[in-house]
């Protein structure tokens, strides 16, 4: 029906006055009416509300009309000020918000004005009951501590509630669920495919479930499950088949159900107790299992005599990213030329900005870059490995955050943006390089073990650490720190292991030669340029020395030395997929023996133990080289390896 509009309210009602409408569309006042059309509504009869004129007006839509209301109980505002008592019954006294009870003048004075709701009956509020004094937390079954909760302690001040640890339930008991598969954000198919294969598994299971109770052995009672734990099951397997291989779902679960259908008893329980014993935990005596020794069967003497055979080739190391030629004065200028068109403008090595530096600081403030902060990803992205049924390569992830590339902008903040310089001729305009001296000394190692570590400056990447142990015996030769040519911009501490404190706490290095040896703690000591490291390290040296280390071309061109024998753990240890893919130093004592290195999160690395990683490295190659040379028959004598003799001889 329609809602009145009021064209008739003038028209006096030709049933008035036994019209039986309760809307009735005409006047029922005919006199009121044509004295005030305005005010004409129809409002005759005793079921009609005296409030609506005041609420709705004359023109606005009709609200819904009151039946059963005493006329004498409205009062000029339009509001009821009693209820229809009989004059015997008694009437309850009347209290205010607060609980007071109200006089009969202020009832009089009141009742005119305020509605009923105002006047009614308040219930008290609920008794409280005291409560110990001491603090005790509570925690109802379905509650949720929170940090936020509070309780009131003997002082009244409001002090955070302590919540309470309940004994952690079962993984199947954690939460009562009910057979219906799981949400996720892109079912493979439609969720009532997926209901009939979840009843299927789950009946399957009930079955066996059913022939474990029904055995006679005792000892399989552990190997019941309840009636949610077989939910629970049959849930997280669908799930999982929906998750991993959304592809061949179908084919999964219902190769899944035929083999339930198959199983027999024997091998149902040994699935349960293969579970049990994969939930349950760890305990303290188990141990780790020990890394692989090392064993070539060959003597220190005969395993230096065996290294060179190790050493890369000097015609390809350029495509690795070794300089293995001094960059000449022509290169030189022409980079100076460049630097100084440049005028300090590089690009961030992290979160790749453009940005000025200011070597020696800016005049007006000091400042050593431009930019401001620097908002990067510490980790490389990674794409994660693809599983069966995925159709296409999954998203490139930073390992640091697991966030997907492009997605955000950072997860760690810099003081400053850094830089770094790989060409030649730019490196050599901030420090030479220069080739290994010869030496016609009889006290060097016969090998050494080399690992450096980088900071930022205002001139780019430089040395700040230099560490270098003997081979194979892993004893220690050289471990300094060392100060760079530029202003420091950030010591990169979270990989390289320098922090402010060990520069603020290290001594000369001159002063360490006066130092007893038989000193108990001993710091690190620091040179005053790169330099002077260098140079301590060619007194280890000379130019048939092995040089022993992974991804030896970093640290090389950080001191800016070109060396002819060079052993690197990335070049004998190739990826499988070729360059530009490298394994870490990390991942290789992991895979070949079984060593964690590298396990001091944010804290960085240790050079020492990377360069001792590096040697032990190659003595697993020698030792896996010379089995196969021993199985075709090669020999040892006198330190020296002499090949099979020929069939004929």
């Amino acid at each position: 029906m329609f809602s009145p509009i009021g064209l008739f309210k003038k028209t006096p009602c030709p049933e008035y006055p036994r019209c039986p409408l309760n809307n009735c569309l005409f006047a029922h006042d005919p006199a009121k009416s044509e004295d005030d059309g305005s005010k004409s509504r129809n409002n005759s009869g005793p079921h009609l509300s005296a409030t609506e004129d005041s609420i709705n007006g004359a023109d606005g839509p009709r609200k819904k009309r009151r039946l059963n209301v005493d006329p004498d109980t409205i009062n000029a505002n339009g509001y009821q000020t009693t209820a229809r008592n009989t004059p015997e019954a008694k009437t309850p006294p009347l209290l205010n918000i607060s609980g007071q009870p109200i006089s009969v003048t202020q009832t009089k004075t009141t009742e005119n004005s305020l509605p009923r709701t105002a006047l009614r009956r308040i219930s008290p509020p609920p008794r409280r009951i005291a409560k110990d004094t001491s603090t005790k937390p509570v925690c109802f079954e379905n509650e949720q501590p929170s940090a936020r909760t509070v309780v009131q302690n003997e002082k009244g001040t409001l002090a955070p509630r302590v919540p309470t640890v309940k004994a952690a339930l079962p993984n199947a008991q954690a939460l009562a669920e009910s057979l219906n598969p799981r949400l996720l954000p892109n079912p493979p198919v439609s969720h009532a495919i997926r209901m009939k294969l979840v009843t299927m598994l789950h009946e399957q299971m009930v079955r066996l479930n059913d022939e474990v109770r029904s055995s006679q052995d005792s000892s399989d009672d552990v190997l019941l499950l309840s009636d949610q734990q077989l939910i629970a099951e049959a849930l997280e397997e669908e799930f999982q088949a929906a998750t991993k291989n959304p592809a061949v779902y179908q084919n999964v679960i219902k190769s899944r159900i035929m083999v339930l259908r198959k199983t027999k008893l024997d091998v149902w329980k040994s699935e349960r107790v293969k579970k049990l014993g994969q939930r349950q935990a760890p305990t303290g005596d188990q141990k780790p299992s020990p890394p692989k020794t090392i064993d070539t069967s060959l003597t220190q003497s005969e395993e230096i005599v065996f290294l060179p055979r190790l050493a890369a080739d000097q015609e390809g190391l350029s495509k690795h990213g070794y300089v293995t030629a001094i960059p000449t004065a022509a290169e030189l200028e022409s980079a100076r030329k460049g630097v100084e068109s440049a005028q300090g403008w590089e690009l961030c090595d992290r979160c790749k900005t453009r940005f000025q530096v200011f070597p020696g600081r800016r005049e007006e403030d000091g400042a050593l870059t431009s930019g401001g902060n620097c908002i990067y990803h510490w980790a490389k992205p990674r794409r994660p490995d693809m599983v069966k049924g995925d159709v296409k390569p999954r998203d490139l992830k930073y390992a640091c955050c697991d966030e997907i590339v492009g997605v955000s902008a950072g997860c760690t903040k810099a003081d400053s943006h850094v830089f770094k310089i790989s060409d030649p001729k730019r490196l050599a305009l901030v420090m030479p390089f220069k080739s290994t001296p010869a030496s016609d000394r009889t006290d060097v190692p016969g090998a050494v073990c080399f690992d450096c570590e980088m900071g930022y400056s205002t001139l780019g990447m430089e040395l700040i650490r230099l560490t270098a142990t003997a081979w194979p015996d892993g004893s220690e030769l050289l471990d300094v720190l060392v100060r760079p040519i530029g202003e420091v911009l950030d010591l990169n501490s979270r990989f390289s292991g320098v922090w402010p404190e060990d520069w603020a706490n290290a001594s000369p290095f001159d002063e360490d030669r006066a130092q007893s040896s038989t000193d108990v703690v001993r710091s690190l000591k620091i040179v005053e340029s790169p330099a002077k490291a260098r140079d301590l390290l060619f007194e280890l040296l000379t130019p048939q020395t092995p040089l022993i280390g992974h991804a030896l071309e970093n640290d090389l061109n950080a001191t800016r030395i070109l060396h002819p024998v060079i052993v690197d753990t990335c070049l004998i240890y190739p990826h499988h997929r070729g360059l530009p893919l490298r394994f870490g130093l990390k991942v290789l004592m992991k895979k070949h023996l079984d060593r964690d290195i590298q396990m001091g999160g944010s804290q960085g690395h240790d050079s020492k133990e990377d360069a001792r990683a590096a040697g032990d490295l190659v003595r697993y190659r020698i030792r896996s080289m010379w089995q196969k040379m021993k199985g075709e028959g090669w020999s040892t004598r006198d330190g020296e390896f002499y090949p099979p003799l020929p069939p004929d001889a």
